[in-house]
């Protein structure tokens, strides 16, 4: 039997609320219990929320689910959207934001510049920079984790590899936070000053690396070339914009969420300091409990589909939930509960499909090395505040903490 959307009323919820963001798993569950596709409103419009495992995935995969909107949008119709000025949006030319055949050709000239090597690279330069962060801050006795040690590893990482220098790496952090905290159409104005600094920074860059190229990412995406096919310049700041987003906004949220999960569950972080060889499960199992992102980022219906028996009207926005598809009790045993050494754990926390995380090696990595030095130096850390006191952010994509203060 398949659903129309006509008789179908908005789920109310808020999901940028406080409560929401801290613990969004008992709504997911709800969901999932009564329906796989709930409607909401979302970025100031309705949105049809995936929930459970299986629907997720396939969502992932389908190509009638497509992620730039005019491809869902029927051309002799005047449909309503957000406008974005001129100047902003060489933000949207970056592969996430694009489909076959372009998202093709951009992500195979972005891979041939995202090579393993400079990733392996790093390995020992993510070693070093985690030793010195708690160098800084030892004798203190307390820190906070986030602005201390989550963020610093993966901004200095990515800021690196794109051949930023050292004093633009706060603003660089700054316009990237605006980018993701957009989920509503006042976000979007708000945002727009710190977005026009962003795209004049990232012009300033390529001009530079130009005139001067480096061994780094930025000089490798300028030098791509993919059957005579090179990034212009518009899909280069689109691209970089990305990388930079991307490279470390989620494991900002994934160091941050998992010590979060770690120190409210001494029982398991012990038992990790012991086991020293259970990190790599421990990370995965820590993408699947406290996912760093929340949703897909939006897809839209190319066509008039059904998923799960709801009709999905052409042109709409749907949301793929991973936190609610990583909490399914049909897929996972004992979901609600973390278990570092989880067996066949294939959670979708990187997404899945040709829009899989690019970055997810790097970021498991940097959350290795993370939880690593953090536990070895620091054998006594502990939360300095209540986690009910702890404050969200309200970015409706990623997860995360704006705050995690800790005494050791």
């Amino acid at each position: 039997m398949t659903t129309t959307h006509q008789n179908i009323s908005l789920e109310q919820v808020d999901m940028s609320s406080p409560s929401f963001r801290a613990n969004p798993f008992p709504t997911f569950k709800r969901w999932r219990d009564s329906r796989s596709i709930v409607p909401v409103q979302a970025f100031g419009e309705r949105a049809w929320i995936i929930t459970r495992y299986d629907e997720v995935l396939a969502a992932l995969a389908d190509e009638r689910l497509v992620k730039d909107r005019s491809n869902a949008q029927d051309p002799n119709k005047k449909q309503q959207k957000m406008w974005i000025p001129g100047f902003l949006k060489p933000l949207k030319s970056n592969m996430l934001d694009s489909d076959i055949p372009d998202h093709t050709r951009l992500r195979s000239l972005v891979h041939q510049a995202f090579m393993p090597r400079l990733i392996t690279q790093m390995q020992t330069r993510i070693h070093r920079l985690a030793h010195e962060l708690i160098d800084r801050v030892q004798a203190k006795g307390e820190m906070d984790l986030i602005q201390d040690f989550a963020l610093p590893i993966p901004m200095v990482v990515i800021s690196e590899m794109l051949g930023v220098a050292e004093q633009d790496r706060a603003a660089f952090h700054r316009w990237s936070n605006v980018m993701v905290k957009v989920s509503k159409p006042i976000d979007g104005i708000l945002a727009i000053p710190s977005l026009y600094q962003l795209v004049s920074f990232l012009r300033q860059l390529l001009d530079e690396h130009r005139l001067n190229p480096q061994d780094d990412l930025t000089s490798a995406l300028l030098q791509a070339e993919s059957e005579g096919s090179r990034l212009s310049e518009d899909e280069l700041i689109g691209m970089i914009a990305l990388l930079l987003t991307a490279g470390h906004e989620t494991t900002v949220n994934l160091i941050g969420n998992g010590v979060l999960a770690l120190l409210t569950h001494p029982a398991e972080l012990e038992r990790l300091r012991n086991e020293p060889a259970l990190m790599k499960s421990a990370v995965e199992e820590i993408v699947r409990y406290t996912p760093p992102v929340l949703f897909a980022t939006t897809r839209y219906a190319r066509e008039d589909l059904v998923i799960a028996g709801t009709l999905i009207p052409k042109g709409e926005l749907v949301l793929a939930a991973l936190g609610s598809a990583n909490h399914d009790e049909s897929k996972f045993s004992n979901p609600e509960t973390l278990i570092l050494d989880r067996q066949n754990n294939k959670h979708v926390g990187f997404g899945s499909g040709i829009h899989h995380c690019l970055g997810a090696p790097l970021a498991r990595l940097e959350s290795n090395i993370a939880f690593q030095v953090l536990f070895e130096r620091l054998p006594n850390i502990r939360l300095a505040i209540n986690p009910e006191n702890l404050r969200w952010n309200s970015s409706l994509i990623i997860r995360g903490v704006k705050a995690i203060p800790v005494k050791f």
